[in-house]
């Protein structure tokens, strides 16, 4: 009944994770610029080096979104973004139990996005988007790209924090 109803939702929900994620990494560019404080809270997860973390998520959030709303590479930027939520999820709020409120940073948010960025990246950007228009395969293929987003988002968060996380021991007495 209403063809476009569906490429419409597709470019919504791209559109608004990207929204997000932009967001977040314009309030992380402001706080880089502003002095080593989110570097050393990079390093107070034990994610180290702090600074180049700290660089590199910030650019990562400042260029997924482009990616997004634009439907290119669609699998591979919400393989992107699942990973920094997979990562911050382990890293930062795992610890804080499930929900999010105003003294804890809980996981369902970050959780949210990673699951909805998996189940979009496999469902594929629709024909509004430029892999539609470049005849792209991979997106129209729902069992590769869901290897593809998966894969980036939970493998590569593995293979990152595998090489660069060390957590901070707790003491006995915490």
């Amino acid at each position: 009944m209403y063809p476009d109803s569906l490429d419409f939702a597709l470019l919504l929900s791209r559109v608004w994770i990207a929204i997000v994620i932009f967001m977040h990494g314009w309030r992380h560019l402001k706080a880089v610029r502003s002095g080593p404080g989110m570097a050393n809270w990079f390093e107070s997860l034990g994610l180290k080096p702090g600074p180049i973390h700290a660089l590199i998520v910030t650019a990562t959030e400042l260029a997924l979104p482009a990616l997004l709303v634009l439907g290119f590479f669609t699998p591979l930027a919400y393989g992107g973004v699942c990973s920094l939520m997979v990562v911050a999820f382990i890293t930062n709020h795992l610890k804080n139990g499930f929900f999010l409120d105003l003294k804890t940073e809980g996981y369902e948010y970050v959780v949210t996005v990673a699951v909805v960025c998996i189940t979009l990246g496999t469902v594929g950007p629709g024909e509004w988007s430029l892999d539609n228009a470049l005849d792209f395969s991979f997106p129209f293929d729902p069992g590769k790209a869901l290897l593809i987003t998966a894969g980036i988002g939970i493998l590569g968060s593995a293979l990152f924090l595998a090489t660069f996380w060390r957590p901070p021991k707790r003491n006995a007495a915490s």
